[in-house]
């Protein structure tokens, strides 16, 4: 008997700890919080999901808030060298001017990371074992999270993309995300440069049922004077909300008809 019960209280503490390693499942459609702010002050405050966009998408140039840069920037914006912030006001000229030049939005180009992860609409994340997937409903954006372990080959790195490469591991209920091999050409956040020195470091977790949180902070030795940091959170959506849903965005396809 003394047996029995010693094989079946090792048996439940195999189970506990099998439960324990079991890493939190972020699946879902999530909207943002906090879409194009809290930068450096700590948690997003809590509020309802944003109401479900109606009717189809708006037009590229007027899919997120207007800012130009004619009021400066603000104090907790990326802090630039010196030869950064000569492009940034560059940019800042020409948007004040109403040129587009520098504007991935209006040429159905994807945000980029960190960019991305504003998600000014909404976000569907499908995961596995082996990898996350973030998908934007904005520009059809997409980027994957590699959890098997492998690296950025040296191939990866020649070849920077919008996304970069992202690779992931959990600590905890918390993961960890590095992102390398990103394009120069688009922006941290707003129109702020980088150079294709940038990297993304990522602590993405549950703060609660349905609140996902995800801690940024971006590195880049050429163009910014120090790290930066910034918090985003997400709620997800439910069937029962009629929000669940991600609708196709179709940006190239219908530039040319927008009025």
């Amino acid at each position: 008997m003394k047996l029995q019960n010693a094989l079946l209280s090792l048996l439940a503490g195999a189970v506990m700890l099998s439960a324990q390693n079991v890493p939190p499942d972020f699946s879902g459609v999530y909207y943002p919080i906090n879409p194009f702010g809290q930068f450096r002050g700590g948690p997003a405050a809590g509020g309802p999901p944003p109401a479900p966009r109606q009717g189809p998408p708006p037009r590229p140039t007027a899919s997120a808030p207007l800012s130009d840069g004619s009021r400066g920037r603000a104090p907790d914006a990326p802090s630039l060298t010196p030869e950064y912030m000569e492009k940034w006001q560059l940019i800042s000229k020409t948007r004040i001017a109403g040129s587009s030049e520098y504007d991935l939005t209006a040429k159905c180009l994807p945000p980029g990371m960190p960019a991305m992860m504003s998600m000014a609409y909404g976000m569907e994340v499908m995961q596995n074992k082996d990898k996350i997937t973030f998908f934007s409903e904005l520009n059809d954006a997409l980027r994957r999270v590699y959890l098997d372990g492998r690296k950025p080959s040296q191939k990866v790195l020649d070849d920077p993309t919008y996304a970069g490469y992202s690779t992931g591991h959990w600590e905890g209920d918390t993961l960890v995300v590095e992102t390398v091999a990103l394009r120069d050409n688009t922006f941290i956040e707003g129109f702020t440069p980088h150079s294709d020195q940038m990297t993304v470091h990522e602590r993405i977790r549950l703060k609660e049922p349905g609140l996902l949180e995800d801690r940024i902070t971006v590195s880049d030795p050429k163009a910014l004077t120090k790290p930066w940091e910034t918090v985003k959170t997400y709620r997800k959506a439910t069937r029962e909300s009629g929000t669940d849903e991600l609708r196709e965005f179709a940006c190239p396809e219908g530039l040319g008809e927008a009025k």
